[in-house]
């Protein structure tokens, strides 16, 4: 089925005067970085055996497809809508030439089908020297980085006209480890006309309650 776009009904959509004031009169994005505790989390991936930049993504992945606010587009004239379903958009480091590539996969609500799939795009771009291997990334993709080697108390990302940018941006930081528990620095950026603090604070929540309690994998 095509993913396309649902318009929002502005006749009753309670966001409607927030999402046109932080359009038109104040547009702007916001940002958070946050520590999410993890111990429960590592300590089931490591004797799992699977993948930590894919277990991340795909818990990422499942809380931005459960909420519309998430997931918000522009139609062709400029009216907010929601895409049906999101993927995560991410990067795999190529260390001999110290360079990315951006590649993307479609969110699979089967996590070992999204980590085998995952893992065989990483596998085959781990020495890609370009940034877009497969091509430029779909629209219906959310951007999703990470900083394995570095810890961070704060992080802001500039963009240039990027006000039509709806969709969230997060980057993962490096673990720290304090008082017995592992956190994981994450931080979030998103547009203001989609997203308020209330739904930032519930995204955080929401994606450590699933850390914390990681059967899924």
């Amino acid at each position: 089925m095509e993913n396309t776009p649902v318009p929002i009904d502005l006749a009753t959509w309670p966001r409607r005067e927030h999402f046109v004031y932080y359009r038109e009169q104040v547009p702007c994005s916001w940002s958070m970085t946050v520590e999410v505790d993890v111990t429960a989390f590592v300590e089931v991936l490591r004797a799992s055996g699977r993948k930590t930049y894919i277990a991340q993504l795909w818990a990422l992945a499942s809380i931005v497809n459960r909420h519309d606010e998430f997931r918000m587009a522009l139609t062709p004239d400029g009216d907010p809508a929601t895409w049906p379903a999101l993927h995560p958009s991410f990067t795999v480091f190529n260390p001999g030439l110290e360079i990315f590539a951006v590649l993307w996969a479609a969110y699979d609500p089967d996590f070992g089908a999204f980590h085998d799939a995952v893992a065989a795009l990483l596998q085959e771009h781990r020495t890609a020297n370009s940034l877009f291997p497969r091509g430029e990334p779909p629209a219906d993709v959310f951007d999703v980085s990470s900083l394995p080697r570095t810890s961070f108390s704060a992080l802001h990302i500039q963009t240039r006209g990027g006000v039509d940018h709806l969709l969230p941006i997060f980057t993962l930081g490096r673990y720290v480890e304090r008082d017995d528990r592992t956190f994981l620095p994450l931080a979030l950026q998103v547009n203001h006309a989609a997203i308020d603090g209330f739904h930032a604070s519930r995204f955080v929540s929401e994606f450590e309650a699933l850390l914390a309690d990681p059967g899924w994998l």
